[in-house]
């Protein structure tokens, strides 16, 4: 088999994700689980009498001697990947290789890898999630009195902080960091059930009274929770909500990209991601700088959007005790489904980290809208004064109108002198309070202190975490 250059090779062989991430999902890692798992049954069943002591000795020498290139020589003839290491492995142990899977089925062994795997990978990724949610307390932290004009429907609106925006990201990461947590603390492996999950034939060997305790033993041995009811695989259902999970980051991360890009835009640019002294932004266009790491964020996380739908199918088709529908499409949707999420908390940690925030151009479009938000304050308090607030709305509505027209002209915006011009308004409002009315550097409520209050919450949780 040809895994040079000159072939295909998966983008996340080599392009995406980390290598702590890919040696989890490798072929290397998968055959040295199911060899511990072979070794582990072996184990508990010597204390039935049906391994010698010696037998096991011989499969531990040897349970990390993998030989994957017998293994796919004796795969392209028998076409079943775990029969073929299980060959290879019983070839390595002359004495002990015909007590080899004594009483398995071949997802006894595979599904309980793969949530060894799996948990593994979740650890991992919690793990970077923690270091993400750091990062972001740290720029909450440091611009929570960073007063900017706010957008809703992509249009200026009123007065918040960049500290507080930025909380906005960082509490839905923390929910999908509690989220994780919870997913991992219920994972289960099928356990050592059989071929539809009876237990039948572990009860031929050691006795139907004693399959509690055996599989008691096998849980604890191998520290992995079984599930008390299976079928010829673990509940697929369990894929579905991994997934999930992973998809879930996936939308805050995206949501975060997403706003950066239009943040990053010249005519707003207000921040931006890191851009490196010798980077190059366009092929064509020498003075690009382009927000390729925020654009592949969103490009992985759609892809990863989309794989819950495929676990969604494996669990929903899983056709009585057990159909194959699943086995091929398990082989890509799992490990990239971790390495997708790997590479975006690695890829959006640099950009929090590194993050530009650029207040001269926050203080310009300050300048620029925050008068309209103004407005609000002063209707509030000519209502206070007991002016009728329709015709006054009015009458800020045309000097509102008026001043889009200034600004769209590349003027100043004139809004605040045309309402100090305003002779109705004089007589309600003196020029001084008038000014202080105006001026919304201060009308962001307690967007600050909950700002803090978040990187405190946020601060504890990761304190108590033990990665």
């Amino acid at each position: 088999m040809d895994f040079s250059f000159d072939s295909f090779l998966s983008p996340f062989t080599w392009r995406y994700g980390s290598t702590e991430m890919r040696s989890l999902w490798s072929e290397r890692n998968k055959r040295i689980l199911w060899r511990k798992i072979w070794l582990a049954l072996a184990e508990v069943e010597a204390l039935y009498g049906l391994v010698s002591a010696e037998q096991v000795e011989e499969l531990r020498t040897h349970v990390d001697t993998i030989d994957i290139p017998r293994a796919m020589e004796i795969e392209s003839v028998i076409h079943h990947d775990l029969m073929a290491e299980l060959k290879t492995y019983a070839e390595q142990c002359p004495n002990a290789g015909g007590v080899l899977h004594l009483g398995a089925t071949s997802t006894d062994i595979e599904d309980n890898a793969d949530i060894i795997r799996i948990r593994q990978s979740i650890d991992l990724i919690i793990t970077r999630l923690a270091e993400l949610l750091s990062a972001f307390v740290d720029q909450i932290d440091r611009y929570a009195d960073v007063v900017m004009i706010a957008y809703t429907h992509l249009q200026p609106a009123e007065p918040s902080t960049v500290g507080y925006r930025l909380s906005l990201y960082a509490q839905d990461l923390l929910s999908d960091w509690e989220n994780l947590r919870r997913v991992r603390a219920h994972l289960r492996g099928k356990g050592f059930k059989g071929a539809v999950g009876t237990g039948a034939a572990f009860a031929e060997l050691i006795g139907l009274h004693n399959l509690p305790e055996f599989e008691t033993r096998l849980s604890t041995h191998l520290d992995v929770p079984f599930y008390p009811v299976a079928s010829q695989v673990y509940p697929r259902k369990q894929d579905y909500q991994v997934l999930s999970a992973l998809a879930g980051l996936g939308a805050s991360l995206y949501k975060f990209a997403f706003d950066l890009r239009f943040l990053q835009s010249p005519p707003i640019g207000e921040m931006s991601e890191p851009f490196s002294e010798l980077q190059v932004g366009s092929s064509a266009m020498p003075f690009k700088r382009n927000p390729i790491r925020a654009e592949k964020i969103n490009s992985l996380t759609r892809s990863l959007a989309q794989l819950p739908r495929i676990a969604w199918d494996n669990a929903a088709n899983s056709t009585l005790e057990r159909t194959l529908d699943d086995s091929a499409n398990r082989r890509t949707i799992l490990p990239e489904s971790f390495l997708i999420a790997d590479e975006l908390l690695l890829v959006t940690t640099q950009i929090v980290r590194g993050l530009h925030v650029d207040d001269n151009r926050i203080a310009q479009n300050l300048s620029i809208y925050g008068p309209f938000a103004a407005i609000e304050r002063v209707l509030m308090t000519l209502g206070k004064a007991g002016v009728d607030r329709q015709v006054m709305h009015e009458r800020f509505r045309r000097y509102a109108m008026s001043s889009w027209s200034e600004i769209q002209n590349g003027a100043p915006n004139p809004l605040e002198r045309l309402i100090a011009d305003d002779e109705h308004i004089k007589l309600h409002i003196k020029e001084n309070d008038l000014q202080e009315l105006m001026d919304v550097s201060h009308y962001v409520g307690d967007a600050d202190q909950r700002s803090r209050q978040l990187v405190q919450t946020i601060r504890e949780a990761l304190t108590n975490f033990v990665g």
